[in-house]
């Protein structure tokens, strides 16, 4: 085991430590949620990841985005992320994809290869629909993140089935959308009991599926990201 894993090995155990290094996860979205998690995940000495996100870093992401400085304004999300992460683990095998997911584009992404664990961190709701029905429908296992922003409570956050959901927009609006495919239940998701402050919603004009931008605070997306990246590694550790 090498030297970098050996407080992670010395609690979850040599076991544990080959089937995270032998698995294969996907993050869609590396934003304040999605980058927090792909940093977690390959902290833990998963072997393989795929990460996807077409959007380039913007100054009102230096809040709470973890690819988000000052020098890496207007560059790609993904490749400033993936520079982070095989600085972290030079021998992660690591594949970026800059681009925006759409529907058409998922079954060739996730059909080229084999994935354990797909990270949904969208936060728009057509594409992350697309994602999380493809994956529940091909029995692809896949943990969805729910609304992080206006929500200022960290002892709020939870992991529930998407039937269990409440308090959350976001979340009402995915369990709107899958039960039109016939899906009512079986996505583990990552959402908050917190109501969000409505005042700190405005409406946006000319982006990419978004019609509202959400006020957020430096810490509860980063915390939403750890949550999912728990998720991930105790399922894939797990006998």
């Amino acid at each position: 085991m090498e030297e970098w894993l050996s407080r992670t090995c010395l609690l979850i155990g040599d076991a544990a430590m080959e089937r995270l290094r032998h698995a294969h996860v996907m993050v869609v979205g590396t934003g304040g949620v999605g980058a927090y998690a792909a940093e977690m995940i390959a902290r833990a000495g998963v072997g393989r990841l795929t990460i996807v996100d077409g959007d380039n870093v913007a100054e009102s992401n230096l809040n709470r985005q973890l690819v988000a400085l000052h020098s890496t304004l207007g560059k790609p999300k993904t490749k400033v992320l993936a520079a982070r992460l095989l600085d972290i683990n030079p021998s992660l095998e690591l594949t970026t994809e800059q681009r925006f997911l759409e529907a058409d584009d998922i079954p060739a992404l996730l059909e080229r290869d084999s994935i354990d664990f797909v990270v949904d961190a969208i936060d728009t709701l057509a594409p992350k629909i697309a994602l999380i029905t493809y994956c529940l429908r091909h029995k692809i296992r896949i943990v969805s993140s729910m609304g992080a922003g206006g929500r200022k409570d960290p002892s709020a956050i939870r992991v529930a089935d998407i039937a269990d959901t409440y308090h959350c927009g976001l979340a009402r609006a995915v369990r709107l959308r899958l039960r039109k495919a016939g899906i009512t239940k079986g996505l583990k998701t990552v959402f908050s009991t917190e109501q969000a402050d409505s005042r700190a919603v405005v409406a946006v004009e000319n982006e990419r599926y978004k019609k509202s931008t959400v006020g957020t605070v430096s810490y509860l997306p980063a915390m939403f990201g750890c949550y999912l990246a728990s998720h991930v590694i105790g399922k894939l550790t797990e006998i």
